[in-house]
């Protein structure tokens, strides 16, 4: 089993969000348990600012064992597709490109997606298998 994770869950684990660290870090320990860990670029390109250089991240996402995970062909050109029905569709600029990278990387790449952003997904991206941290 290969869980891509979205940045969220890894956001509420590094920078400790009290309400919902211990849901996310749960959920990663499942995940974990369950097999393979992977985040594509822009999950790494989000979480980067957080840190005080590349080491560090790395070192961080390496300690959970999250391998990094490049963009097919396919991956990209799903993600702009759905993007543009998405906008056509009516949908705001609330979601962009990157989300939709994120989504079709694990579609593609992995499993499922851990996330916290379960009904953008399963709107957008039926067949995607979702996780999502319970809360406590």
């Amino acid at each position: 089993m290969i869980t891509a994770v979205d940045t969220s869950v890894l956001l509420d684990v590094f920078a400790a969000a009290p309400e919902f660290v211990q849901a996310s870090q749960k959920a990663l320990r499942t995940a974990i348990r369950q097999g393979a860990l992977t985040a594509c670029p822009v999950v790494w390109a989000e979480l980067r600012p957080w840190f005080p250089d590349r080491p560090s991240l790395w070192e961080a996402m390496e300690r959970l064992g999250i391998r990094y995970s490049h963009f097919s062909p396919d991956t990209a050109l799903m993600a702009g597709e759905t993007w543009q029905r998405y906008r056509a569709a009516g949908g705001p600029r609330q979601h962009l490109i990157p989300d939709f990278l994120i989504a079709s990387h694990a579609l593609i790449s992995a499993d499922r997606l851990l996330t916290r952003d379960r009904g953008f997904y399963r709107s957008w991206f039926i067949d995607l298998v979702l996780m999502e941290p319970a809360p406590s």
